[in-house]
Formats: structure tokens, C-alpha cells, sequence
């Protein structure tokens, strides 16, 4: 590992060199690192704001839509100036002011069974900023297959939830769909645009979204592997839930019915995936 850091780097990132947590050989795992965000809305702007100052060398951002003003309450990656423009592109501009180091690759598709696979096989680990269940089953199966660390998040309202997985990894780790075995009835979980969010959830759950990657990149602390996290907001408080993985769970189970993304089972799960705010 490249261990050579030049004078603005190591003042750059002088506050992670000297945590023992991390040190030099740390940084320098950050910065051959490679982490694709999904989603450039309101958990993909702390979470890739982050990604960029903490170093990691390169950051994919997938996300198919443009800045509306209604994006703006949350997705503080994006100006009053970029309304129109591709989120991504907005994304692109916003990390590299930050960190110019940083190598940042905007893939502007919606994402799908047919590009899934590839996109997550292109990077270490992968982070879940979309707001349906289409996209969350898709990218738990493409990174089950691809054998890729996800760390997943999601918002509504006033609430939060965080986790992360690893399934290929073998038990005691179960996958997404351990957790939640089936999305729940059509309208019975509504968008944000439906139901609100406030703005600053966007901010705390991507912020810890954040923190997680860089664990999972640097091998320490307590995984959230096999935990799934739960905030609060109006009550201040945070649950931590243990959960298990599932011998009857399709993909990652003793006999899985999900080999592929075209596995007839997988398909009904998330036929109109796509990347969300």
C-alpha cells in the first residue's frame, strides 16, 4: 500500500493521521478506496460530502435525476443555481470544491437489472441512499451476488433507520431481505413526498451512513452488520435491534431461489427500480 503522502495531504488530513484508530496506513486505505453512492438526494449529500473530505480516493454517484427547488430543504449538495441541473453533475462540482483529490465518476442512468451488477462489481463497497423498496431489494441483490459490503439508510417523516450487510461473508450476517422478507403493500409506506421529511434527518442519518463506510473501508470498531439501527427524532432516542439471518431467506439462505438478477423472483421485487432522493 502507497503510504507516500504529499505536505497538502497530511495536512489535509492531519485530524484522521493522528487518531491510532487510523493513522497513515488508514488514510492511505481511504484513498485506494472505492465507494458508489446511490442516490444524490437527501442521504446521498452528507453521505458524499463526507466520502470526499474524509479522502476516499474515488466515489461513484449514481442518480437519473435534476435538481428541483424541492430538493433543496435536504439535499444540501445542491445550490438555488443548479435547479435543473443533473444531480449528479451538481454532485460532481460540489465534491470537487471540496476535495479536489478525490476522483469522482457521475453515472447519470437510472439504475436496473441490467446495469446493477456491473455498477456494484466496480467498487469496494456500496451505500444505499434511495427512497424505495424497488432500488433496496435490487441493490441488496446485486451486492449479494457481486460479494459487496452494503451499508443501507433510509428516512421519513421524523425517523431513521441505518444498516449495514454483509452476507457473503457467511452467517452470523443476514442480508436485507432477512430484515424485511417482502416490501409492504402498495401506499402503505409513503414517499417523502407524500408524507414530508424534515431536512436535518437527511443530515443525521446520512452523516452516520458516512461513518459507517469509512468503518467498513478501515476495519474498525463494532460493524452494524447483523444490528439495525433506529432514531427518533421527535423523542431523541436510538434503538439498536439485533437481527438474524434467515436458512429460509431467498438469497442468501440454504437454498436460495435468487442466483440472478433475472431470477423470476428477484424480478417482481424491483421490475420499476430506480434511484431516489
Amino acid at each position: 500500500m502507497n503510504l507516500d503522502f504529499t505536505e497538502a495531504e497530511l495536512h489535509r488530513y492531519a485530524r484522521h493521521i493522528i487518531l491510532p484508530e487510523i493513522g497513515g496506513t488508514g488514510q492511505a486505505k481511504l484513498r485506494a478506496a472505492r465507494v458508489l453512492v446511490v442516490g444524490a438526494g437527501g442521504l446521498g449529500a452528507p453521505l458524499l460530502q463526507y466520502l470526499a473530505a474524509a479522502g476516499v480516493g474515488t466515489i461513484g454517484v449514481i442518480d437519473h435525476d435534476t435538481v428541483s427547488l424541492s430538493n433543496l430543504q435536504r439535499q444540501v449538495i445542491h445550490r438555488t443555481a443548479d435547479v435543473g441541473v443533473a444531480k449528479v453533475t451538481s454532485a460532481q462540482r460540489a465534491l470537487a470544491e471540496i476535495n479536489p483529490e478525490v476522483h469522482v465518476v457521475a453515472h447519470q442512468v437510472r439504475l436496473s437489472p441490467g446495469n446493477a451488477l456491473a455498477l456494484v462489481a466496480d467498487y469496494d463497497v456500496i451505500a444505499d441512499g434511495s427512497d424505495n423498496f424497488a432500488t433496496r431489494y435490487l441493490l441488496t441483490d446485486a451486492c449479494f451476488l457481486a460479494k459487496r459490503t452494503l451499508v443501507a439508510a433510509a428516512i421519513l417523516r421524523f425517523e431513521g433507520q441505518l444498516s449495514t450487510y454483509k452476507p457473503h461473508l457467511g452467517a452470523p450476517y443476514p442480508c436485507y431481505r432477512c430484515v424485511f422478507p417482502e416490501p409492504p403493500p402498495p401506499d402503505a409506506v409513503p414517499s417523502c413526498a407524500a408524507a414530508g421529511v424534515l431536512g436535518a434527518m437527511a443530515g443525521t442519518i446520512g452523516t452516520w451512513q458516512a461513518t459507517e463506510v469509512v468503518k467498513e473501508i478501515l476495519g474498525i470498531g463494532e460493524s452494524l452488520a447483523g444490528k439495525l439501527l433506529l432514531y427518533d427524532a421527535l423523542d431523541a432516542r436510538v434503538e439498536r435491534l439485533t437481527v438474524a439471518r434467515r436458512a429460509d431467506c431467498p438469497l442468501c439462505g440454504t437454498k436460495p431461489a435468487i442466483t440472478a438478477l433475472d431470477s423470476p423472483m428477484a424480478q417482481a421485487s424491483y421490475a420499476e427500480a430506480y434511484c431516489g432522493d
